[in-house]
This record gives C-alpha cells, sequence and structure tokens, in this order.
C-alpha cells in the first residue's frame, strides 16, 4: 500500500527527560508520554497536539484562516455530519475535506460511531461518563426519548436526527464515506459503550468492534488502490473496552496486530480513571504508531493524557462553553456574561497572543453577548481554542526540556486554585 506519504517518528520521551514526582514514583507509575512528529499528505503535526474539532467542516463560529493563524495544526470533522449534509459525493468533488473547507493542513475524519449510538440513544452531544451504574438495560435510551440507532453484527440502524430518513452504517460504509470526505486520518467504525452496559454486553461489543475492525482494514485496502489518484488516507483503530482492564488491554492487543496506521481510544472513561485506562491501551499498542485520545480538553486531564501516552486529542469544548460566554483564563474557567466585566476594557487574558485578546476588551465583548451578537462566540472562540492551543504546545515544549512535571503543578496549581 502506497502509505510513504503519512508516517509516525518518535521524538523525546518523558521517562529520559524528566524524574516522576515522588508520589507518583513510589506508586511505581511508569510514564509513557513523548513528543513525536506525525507526517501527512497536507503537513506534519507536532505531537502531543490538540486537534480541534470542525463537526459540519468549520469550526463553529470561527474561520480556517483564523484557526490556522492561532495555531492549530490540524482539524477534525464529523463524518456522520457531512454524511447527512451536504454528502460525501459534495466533498468528494471538491477535493475532500481540506479543500473544501479552504484549510490547507491536515484534517482527521472520525467514524461516525460515536453519534450514531448517541444521538440514536437520545442522549444528542453528550453521554454521561461520569460514574458506573449498571442498574438499568443495555439499550437504555434518554428519557423521554426514542431510540433511533439499533446494532447488529452487521452494522447499525439509525434515524437521522435531521429527517427521520433512515440510514445504515456498516464498517464497509464508513470506510467508503470517508475515503470519500478525503481526510488524512479517519478512523475504523466501532461501536460505542457506555458506563451503564453491562460487562456482558462490553465483552459482546468488544468482539463485534474487533471484527468490524478487520473489514474495516479490508475494505480500506481496496478503496486505497482503487482511489489511487488520491493522496494516502491513513487508518486508525479505535480501543474500547470501557473500565475494564482486561478488555482494553485485549483490544489493544487485537487491533495493535493489525494493519493500521494508528489508534484512536474511545468509548466511557471514569475522569477519575482517564489517566490508567490510557496507560493499560498504550502499554499494549504499538510504540511506532500515534495514539489519539477521543474527546477530552480540560487541563487536568490533557496533563493526564500526555503523560499516560496520548499523542493527539479532539473536543469541541472550547467552542462550546464559548457560545455560552465562558472563556479560559490561568485561573480558571470564567463566564463573560458576569455584571463585573461589563466595565472592563483588559482582554479577556493579560498577556494572551489570540487576535481576540489583541484587538478587543471583557466590556465589549460583553456587550456582544448580552447583545445577542453572534461575533462575540467568534472571540471567545479563538481565544478558547488558542488557550488549548497553546497549552499543548507549551507542554509538548516541557517534555522536550524537562521541565514537564514542574510545568504541569504550576499551570494546574493556578487553574484549579
Amino acid at each position: 500500500m502506497p502509505q510513504t506519504d503519512f508516517s509516525f517518528t518518535v521524538g523525546r520521551r518523558l521517562a529520559e527527560t524528566a524524574a516522576p514526582p515522588p508520589a507518583r514514583a513510589g506508586a511505581g507509575g511508569g510514564f509513557l508520554g513523548r513528543t513525536g512528529t506525525i507526517s501527512t499528505p497536507h503537513g506534519t503535526i507536532q505531537t502531543p497536539a490538540f486537534i480541534a474539532v470542525g463537526t459540519k467542516a468549520t469550526v463553529k463560529a470561527v474561520l480556517p484562516e483564523a484557526m490556522r493563524d492561532l495555531g492549530a495544526q490540524a482539524l477534525l470533522a464529523n463524518a456522520y455530519h457531512l454524511y447527512l449534509q451536504p454528502g460525501p459525493d459534495v466533498l468528494d468533488e471538491a477535493g475532500g475535506l481540506g479543500r473544501f473547507m479552504n484549510w490547507p493542513g491536515p484534517t482527521f475524519t472520525d467514524s461516525g460511531g460515536f453519534q450514531v449510538m448517541s444521538l440514536g440513544s437520545g442522549f444528542k452531544k453528550v453521554i454521561n461518563m461520569g460514574a458506573v451504574d449498571q442498574s438499568g438495560p443495555d439499550d437504555r435510551v434518554a428519557a423521554g426519548k426514542e431510540r433511533l440507532a439499533h446494532v447488529d453484527d452487521d452494522g447499525v440502524w439509525f434515524k437521522s436526527h435531521l429527517n427521520g430518513d433512515r440510514h445504515r452504517f456498516t464498517p464497509e460504509v464508513s470506510m467508503q464515506v470517508q475515503h470519500k470526505l478525503g481526510a488524512d486520518i479517519m478512523f475504523a467504525f466501532d461501536e460505542l459503550t457506555t458506563l451503564q452496559n453491562s460487562r456482558g454486553y462490553q465483552e459482546e461489543s468488544l468482539e463485534r468492534t474487533r471484527r468490524w475492525a478487520e473489514r474495516c482494514v479490508a475494505e480500506h485496502q481496496r478503496l486505497t488502490i482503487e482511489r489511487s489518484h488520491r493522496p494516502y488516507q491513513a487508518l486508525f483503530g479505535v480501543i474500547q473496552g470501557a473500565q475494564y482492564e482486561d478488555l482494553r488491554r485485549k483490544a489493544s492487543r487485537d487491533l495493535g496486530n493489525m494493519d493500521f496506521d494508528g489508534f484512536g481510544i474511545g468509548g466511557a472513561l471514569e475522569k477519575e480513571n482517564l489517566g490508567t485506562i490510557v496507560r493499560w491501551c498504550n502499554e499494549e499498542l504499538p510504540e511506532n504508531k500515534p495514539r489519539h485520545l477521543l474527546g477530552i480538553s480540560e487541563p487536568d486531564d490533557i496533563f493526564t493524557a500526555i503523560e499516560n501516552g496520548a499523542d493527539t486529542f479532539d473536543c469541541v469544548s472550547p467552542t462550546r462553553v464559548a457560545r455560552n460566554s465562558a472563556f479560559y483564563t490561568p485561573q480558571g474557567r470564567k463566564n463573560l456574561s458576569n455584571a463585573r466585566f461589563k466595565k472592563d476594557f483588559t482582554p479577556l487574558v493579560e498577556g494572551c497572543d489570540c487576535y481576540a485578546c489583541a484587538h478587543y476588551t471583557r466590556a465589549y465583548i460583553h456587550h456582544l453577548h448580552k447583545a445577542g451578537e453572534m461575533v462575540s462566540h467568534t472571540l471567545i472562540s479563538i481565544h478558547n481554542e488558542r488557550f488549548i492551543v497553546k497549552l499543548v504546545d507549551d507542554a509538548r515544549l516541557a517534555i522536550a526540556d524537562g521541565s514537564f512535571f514542574d510545568f504541569k503543578a504550576e499551570t494546574l496549581g493556578r487553574y484549579y486554585r
């Protein structure tokens, strides 16, 4: 297969550049964090890196040019949403996702599995993964909702959340859709489970996802040959297994032995066990391939993910909270709708190098939000994306120069004070 346009090289290892804090060293916990370089047909990604989410081929309220200027290295779009609208044929004819949205750098698409399962259960954008609760049925849905997705061993039937039309996703369909979307990196089709599912169902689902992964690889290889006129698209397998160590390790070994270019760590995660679960997976996965953690952006989670071996991660949170007037600062997240900002003529964050902070004040953006002006979403989103992108960039530099744990302690000490 013509994979010469995609590669990953490991740079500096955290275990080599910094000694762990005494508490961690005493617990016998090793560190898998590292820097690295992902090379794609549309440029390189220096890792660790935050991959900003542009769900429908746009980061909400922010132009692609602004994302480039704030330092984003790559953008991730959603196969489910682009499949429904405008359709994969449109992006294929346009020359692929990046050209369609005027983004020159690397792009990712997820498989659509998360949206099919979560929207299909009536949970919309978020499934509550805060705690284990197996008291209910495995096919539970959100209160007052009907189930829109039905899983079988071959794939998933689901109804569009837009108009109720019925659709079928299989591993092969997901690969066909994502090849037409044309991202540099795409993900295998998997079944999302939750912490509410029983152990028995987790085992059944894990085996189904393993078989789907094999089918994704086979279809990906077929389409790569068929579409040799297009740049090579890397395929990442997705590791499931919920909170169970044996299932996570088994999934990592099973998929690690398949012909994937990298791996995504997905599924239900308890926040307090995030680092442990990521470490389980990365202790089993091949070291010479990149690992992407799906769906995190809180500063404490970012540091936890990095030190346990995640190379990239994505989340919609920076723009989602911006639309509710929340902005990140070194002292924690603040809400600009608060009356105390009405006459605050300082930037969102003093010293921040983002466009919003260089040109506008808290008072002005507060006014925009109160007046219902959409520019408030744009300015806060630019700031929030820059804040998280820079945080991860600084963490990468700290791994390289040996100051990671000092940087982590100082950053989180301020943020969560």
